[in-house]
């Protein structure tokens, strides 16, 4: 792994944030998306041979990052080719590759995914819902209940975990399956949330939903291996989203510090208004050296080293960014409340990098029991 990027890096970095400046804080989401893809930003992590880059996870969260520091971020990136386009290009059949990766790689199609649980919460081994074979078709029949899902309403599929009906034993076997958006028995419902944001999240019912034998993403037997294949990713992206947004509040306030005189000079001249945000900007380095590291093992084929640098990456950026965000509506004082400023909005948003995909605490508890050996509470 090396601590000073790419020119091949760089480049795209430039690029990128060049893109997201032209459509800035008021961006369309559909416009930004489409246009994104047809120049290969949303693929850049998928194979070659299927319309992506050829690149990896550490490309991709680039793509993430620099929207977001434009004020312009995409979060079914981190769901549509983070997650299931690496899951798809990992474990899919040749089949599933070819009717999905070309789309996901240049954004004509979408798709979301589907774990959280109402009553599971983080714990993973209480996921109810279940997949069952009908013994005369073979096709598969999933019932369960989904919350929290992203994008629902402008994806194409969903893929869905769920666990084979032989799993009651306790033990996760979880299982991913590709549901269409109209499939009969597959319903959405919206849920009102304080949190603006373009992409909308949903409660799923799933009631005996029938597919095909091949909607089955993978082996029915290869357990958590598929799985984290896709939790990783979200994890470090979901750092690139956190740092991006955090590189932009700080940006506004530092020109507004700049710019903004009582007494003759800029307040950004009081180190009671620079340091904070000069500390603002060393914990989102950090963090992003986390995130590369992370993409760079998971890109790698480490998925075991990789999986304690994402938690850690996404710790760290969470944490960063709800700073980043808060001493910048504090640097602009009044305001940082309004609309025209357009950082009130982020105070919310940035809690997000907190609590999902995994809290904070769980990451913790991931840390203390599986890095430093220490016993679990629960």
């Amino acid at each position: 792994m090396a601590l000073v990027e790419s020119e091949e890096h760089k480049a795209l970095r430039a690029s990128v944030a060049a893109l997201g400046k032209r459509h800035g804080r008021t961006y369309d989401r559909e416009q930004l998306w489409s246009e994104a893809g047809k120049l290969g930003y949303l693929g850049v992590n998928l194979p070659e041979e299927y319309g992506g880059g050829g690149g990896g996870i550490a490309e991709l969260s680039i793509v993430l990052e620099e929207l977001g520091a434009a004020g312009s971020p995409l979060l079914m990136m981190i769901v549509s080719p983070a997650i299931c386009g690496t899951v798809i290009s990992r474990f899919g059949t040749d089949t599933q590759k070819q009717k999905w990766l070309p789309g996901l790689a240049d954004g004509t199609r979408t798709m979301a995914f589907g774990i959280t649980e109402p009553d599971a919460g983080s714990n993973s081994h209480r996921i109810t819902t279940t997949a069952r074979r009908d013994p005369d078709t073979g096709d598969w029949l999933l019932t369960g209940r989904k919350v929290f899902i992203s994008g629902v309403d402008i994806a194409d599929a969903t893929l869905i975990v769920g666990r084979t009906e032989d799993a009651r034993t306790g033990n996760l076997k979880p299982c991913l399956f590709i549901v269409p958006r109209d499939a009969e028995g597959f319903e959405r419902r919206a849920i009102d949330m304080e949190l603006s944001a373009v992409e909308k999240q949903f409660e799923l019912t799933l009631d005996d939903v029938r597919l095909p034998p091949d909607a089955l993403v993978g082996d029915e037997d290869a357990g958590l291996l598929q799985l984290f294949a896709g939790l990783n990713p979200e994890r470090i992206m979901t750092a690139a989203f956190a740092i991006g947004m955090g590189r932009y509040a700080l940006a506004r306030a530092v020109e507004y510090a700049r710019d903004r005189q009582v007494w003759k000079t800029p307040i950004g001249a009081h180190q009671a208004i620079a340091h904070p945000l000069a500390q603002a900007h060393i914990d989102l380095e950090l963090a992003r050296l986390m995130m590369q590291k992370a993409a760079h093992l998971y890109d790698a084929g480490d998925d075991i080293g990789a999986g304690e640098a994402a938690n850690m990456a996404k710790y760290a950026a969470g944490e960063a960014c709800v700073r980043a965000v808060d001493q910048s509506v504090h640097t602009l004082g009044g305001n940082g409340l309004t609309r025209e400023f357009g950082l009130a909005s982020l105070i919310t948003a940035s809690r997000v990098a907190r609590i999902a995909p995994v809290s904070r605490e769980m990451i913790l508890n991931y840390v203390s029991h599986q890095t430093l050996g220490l016993p679990k509470s629960y």
